[in-house]
């Protein structure tokens, strides 16, 4: 049996550097074994099919082989469309009524501790707002992530010690749930 995934690329093809052409992307995931592999946009989803392993072993079998075909390191975290789902349809905020670009979903690698989150003074940074779940964070930025202190406060690594974690925007969560449930 056949499970549909999306791999989420950490921090390429941003600012001129670590270039990893889509294209090619698709041909080495094709070369080592992944089936129905798409992506979207260039900065770093693809959507594949694998008839073994799990999130954590694709996810390392994959950055292994991006590193050894491109010459870098990038972390790699893979989600099934289940877990896609369930991150759009419990989404805390009012996802329909806002512009995607206010919206934005940080995935994690593993799940999160949410002590390191609670010293955080979520007044200080209204209307900006934030909502943590299992393996990811919600995070509502009315001026966009680019101008967010709250969004620059949540990426610090301190927060995120020892997890790999990558953010996008809403239209991406979307887009990414569409496609890892069109069954072709």
């Amino acid at each position: 049996m056949t499970t549909t995934y999306a791999a989420l690329l950490r921090g390429i093809n941003v600012g001129g550097s670590r270039k990893l052409p889509m294209a090619e992307l698709r041909t080495l995931m094709t070369g080592i074994g992944y089936g129905d592999v798409r992506t979207y946009l260039q900065s770093g989803q693809a959507v594949f099919t694998a008839g073994h392993g799990d999130e954590e072993s694709l996810a390392a079998e994959l950055a292994s082989a991006i590193e050894k075909h491109f010459g870098f390191a990038v972390d790699v975290i893979v989600r099934d469309h289940a877990y896609l789902k369930a991150v759009a349809d419990n989404c805390p905020f009012p996802a329909a009524e806002l512009e995607p670009k206010q919206l934005h979903v940080t995935y994690f690698s593993a799940p999160v501790d949410a002590q390191r989150f609670a010293e955080i003074d979520r007044t200080a940074f209204l209307p900006e707002e934030f909502h943590l779940g299992d393996r990811e964070l919600y995070l509502y930025a009315p001026n966009g992530l680019g101008r967010s202190k709250l969004g620059e406060i949540l990426s610090r690594p301190r927060l995120n010690k020892g997890l790999i974690a990558t953010s996008r925007n809403w239209n991406t969560v979307l887009k990414l749930v569409e496609m890892t449930g069109d069954q072709r």
